[in-house]
């Protein structure tokens, strides 16, 4: 049975006019319920993370700072988001979305968190939207408690997942592999293990013919042993923010080729959803549900 995460705190209500879709969290279990491509055992309600699971990954201090709502209003500006106790909460329950996914990927083979793939959030701050790095932080409780030994991150977000990158650059066991739109945010890129940044406006065929180059000879070489996988739509030729040309037939294509590829070697994956900001919010939500149907075919 596909396992997916979700909560109603997923859906943090943001002051009018805030260009943040939250209402897409809520949209997506939905829709798939109402087609019956789920049901509701699909779903289960993360509870917050531990500070012990946190601290695995973040610095101390920003996380006691955070937590206590004593960020300075530039670190606010820097996230987008305006913070608040429920807010703060909410991040904790994404994680442990996460963390609780990839623990039950490690059982079926896969398990999807409806949000996460907060990529932006460094060890010792949060810029763009992200406050605490739901992947990084179930990547290194794998590690910590030996539930995985060389783990691969597939970051297909149309943005470099710059704090991912830093949190892990001395990490031999983690392989970081991002493919972004080279002219957009963050300006400053960290380093991934690779980084394959393309030029606005590239179009379907020639980000599958990138991702089909690079993602088996990661696989060849660095053999990873778990995988997670931030499924971005942000991709879309749709997207306000993204600048690029992808379809949505090929936003589906990229999901299909990484499942495939790594059901095949039998690499367990655990997948967060990533960015999406189209102006249409029914085009975000059907890309992302085309995710969880496709696992739902190639899985079960």
């Amino acid at each position: 049975m596909l396992h997916i995460a979700w909560s109603e705190t997923y859906a943090h209500p943001l002051p009018e006019g805030h260009r943040f879709p939250m209402e897409k969290y809520n949209l997506i279990p939905q829709q798939l319920l109402h087609e019956g491509s789920i049901s509701s055992e699909n779903l289960f309600c993360p509870t917050p993370i531990s500070d012990a699971d946190i601290l695995s990954t973040h610095d101390a201090a920003y996380w006691q700072r955070l937590k206590q709502l004593e960020l300075s209003p530039r670190e606010m500006r820097a996230t987008g988001f305006p913070h608040d106790a429920k807010l703060i909460m909410r991040e904790c329950i994404i994680s442990q979305g996460t963390l609780d996914c990839a623990r039950l990927a490690l059982l079926h083979g896969i398990a999807m968190n409806t949000s996460g793939g907060t990529h932006h959030a460094f060890r010792a701050r949060g810029e763009g939207f992200c406050l605490l790095n739901d992947i990084a932080i179930a990547a290194n409780v794998l590690l910590r408690d030996g539930l995985a030994q060389r783990i691969l991150i597939i970051d297909l977000d149309v943005h470099q997942g710059n704090g991912t990158a830093e949190i892990f650059s001395d990490e031999s066991r983690v392989f970081t592999f991002s493919m972004h739109c080279e002219g957009n945010y963050p300006l400053q890129k960290a380093r991934s293990s690779l980084d394959v940044g393309m030029p606005p406006f590239t179009d379907t065929v020639t980000f599958l013919q990138l991702l089909q180059l690079h993602l088996p000879r990661i696989l060849d070489t660095f053999k990873p042993d778990f995988a997670f996988y931030l499924s971005g739509v942000d991709i879309l030729e749709t997207d306000k923010l993204g600048r690029l040309r992808v379809t949505r037939a090929g936003c589906k294509a990229r999901d299909r080729f990484v499942f495939e590829s790594l059901k095949a070697l039998g690499i367990p994956v655990c997948v967060s959803m990533g960015g999406g900001y189209s102006h249409r919010l029914s085009d975000i939500v059907e890309a992302h549900c085309n995710t969880f149907r496709l696992a739902q075919e190639i899985y079960f």
